[in-house]
């Protein structure tokens, strides 16, 4: 065979066919030709080509320090807590450019709180040819700086504030107060305010915005029966465009009833509201005022609407209180909720030893009494009230002979010790007390309220559950000092009631690291 015969050769069973390979053009490696970019490897096309350079790395943003809120531009102020989502978010559309390519990742890198930057991490995604895709990842510095917002500065300018509601009730105490404020603690419904300040017969709030008052008075009248009025004073106006600014006013009055009050209704009023007995007692307020007849156990609710169509006083107050012991009890099988009605002998405690007078009334604290207890109520027997309505319910034929001697409220506990030491607490808003500083004997009779306000609390379970009650770790670490030995030789025992412990909530605000 001649080997120099030119014979052909037959393809290789089983091989890929593959494209041209061609040298890449600043290594030269090999690299498939028919899909490199500009003849270079994927190494190369990394070290030359910047998919970030449109995108600077270091930008500003501001930041308010009366609110500690920053800024969205042009004119938003958001609130953003450090290393949160929304303050990553803020950073990222403070850059230009950076919606041109794709954000794969972000993250903030560790800074000193005081040095005023803010380092992020960002990992982005762009396309350098056809079916080639290049990550990179870049660090872009933010500058804190300090801008104060509008808010803020109208602060310390003559226009403060644009919406007010002044919240008044007639009464000579304010016990009614006292409870508002634990509510509005409770449900932080004074959140928005930016002054609270504390006027001769009520509160005044104030708002930077209309619809912040408004959402207040929704509050209020969840919780109260109020009667609101609005008005609005002009502030400034553009002839050209027609725009005006106004100041608006909400005068709020609260019923000038209160808890444990007397109250004699007018005739007309008792029976459209279930033909009740016209002398009751208060026995709670809510959204409406609740009636309670202690001869009965009827009860009523009063509407604001209906309160506010013909308005009254109490008959008496709980400064008009005066002080029974009881003789005997004899419970009746009538019985509503925690009521139960009860036949009571009692006597007037400064007629004790002076003389045997005693008198018979009806009492729906007859799971509560015993005899030898003591006991408020009020004194209708020999006592002249200088009421219209009192005097109609006396002309009358169907209710002149049922007005008791002596309606009582609530039991006493005449060995309760004074300014004994709690283990809770209330929390207090911060008012601006303005000029109206309270005089040594005034400030007496705001002590004596909020101390019988407290015994409110330890004696009504309804009235703790809609508060927030506060351990007090102050008193436990006084504990040892409270067994003093003057207290170990007092006579007789502490009978007032106390709080469980399960009932306090943790007081956050106190929490702290201290040094041992």
């Amino acid at each position: 065979m001649d080997l120099d015969t030119p014979m052909g050769m037959a393809p290789m069973l089983g091989t890929a066919r593959t494209g041209a390979t061609i040298l890449c053009c600043n290594c030269g490696s090999p690299i498939d030709g028919t899909s490199s970019a500009g003849a270079m490897c994927y190494d190369c096309i990394k070290l030359t080509v910047d998919i970030s350079k449109t995108i600077p790395r270091e930008a500003h943003i501001q930041f308010c320090r009366d609110c500690d809120r920053w800024l969205m531009p042009p004119n938003t102020w958001v609130n953003a807590a450090p290393e949160s989502k929304e303050l990553l978010a803020l950073c990222l559309k403070r850059l230009r450019n950076i919606t041109k390519v794709r954000i794969v990742n972000a993250e903030f890198i560790w800074t000193e709180p005081h040095s005023r930057r803010i380092k992020v991490k960002i990992t982005i995604q762009d396309s350098v040819a056809d079916g080639v895709l290049m990550q990179q990842s870049f660090e872009v510095v933010y500058v804190v700086g300090t801008q104060q917002c509008k808010d803020c500065a109208k602060s310390y300018t003559a226009n403060v504030w644009r919406a007010s509601v002044q919240v008044r009730q007639k009464v000579p105490h304010k016990r009614t107060f006292l409870l508002l404020e634990q509510l509005i603690l409770k449900h932080q419904a004074h959140r928005d305010t930016i002054n609270i300040k504390e006027e001769k017969g009520g509160i005044d709030f104030y708002f930077a915005h209309r619809n912040q008052a408004e959402a207040f008075l929704s509050f209020l009248k969840s919780v109260i029966p109020i009667f609101v009025k609005e008005s609005r004073q002009l502030i400034s106006q553009d002839n050209h465009t027609g725009d005006k600014s106004y100041k608006f006013n909400y005068s709020v009055e609260i019923v000038p009833i209160c808890r444990d009050d007397l109250v004699a209704l007018p005739l007309k009023l008792a029976r459209s509201i279930g033909n009740i007995t016209p002398l009751v007692l208060c026995h709670r307020i809510g959204t409406s005022v609740n009636l309670l007849d202690p001869n009965t156990l009827q009860t009523a609710e009063i509407s604001s609407d209906v309160f506010w169509r013909a308005p009254f006083q109490p008959l008496a107050g709980t400064p008009d209180l005066v002080e029974f012991i009881v003789m005997d009890v004899e419970p009746t099988n009538v019985r509503k909720g925690k009521w139960v009605l009860s036949e009571v002998q009692v006597a007037r405690a400064a007629d004790l030893g002076v003389n045997d007078n005693t008198y018979f009334t009806r009492t729906h604290l007859g799971n509560l009494l015993h005899a030898g207890d003591s006991v408020l109520g009020y004194m209708l027997s020999g006592t002249n009230f200088n009421s219209s309505a009192l005097d109609a319910i006396e002309a009358s034929r169907a209710f002149g002979s049922t007005i008791p001697d002596v309606i009582l409220v609530k039991k006493h506990y005449p060995n309760r010790r004074k300014n004994r030491k709690r283990n809770w607490k209330l929390k207090r808003m911060a008012k601006d007390e303005g000029e109206l500083l309270p005089k040594t004997a005034d400030q007496e009779k705001m002590e004596a309220e909020y101390e019988m306000f407290l015994r409110d609390v330890e004696e009504d379970e309804e009235l703790r559950a809609a508060l927030a009650l506060y351990k007090n770790t102050k008193k436990r670490q006084q504990d040892a000092d409270a067994m003093s030995i003057a207290e170990t030789e007092m006579t007789g025992v502490d009978d007032g009631p106390k709080i469980n412990m399960d009932e306090l909530l943790d007081d956050f605000d106190e929490l702290g690291i201290h040094d041992e």
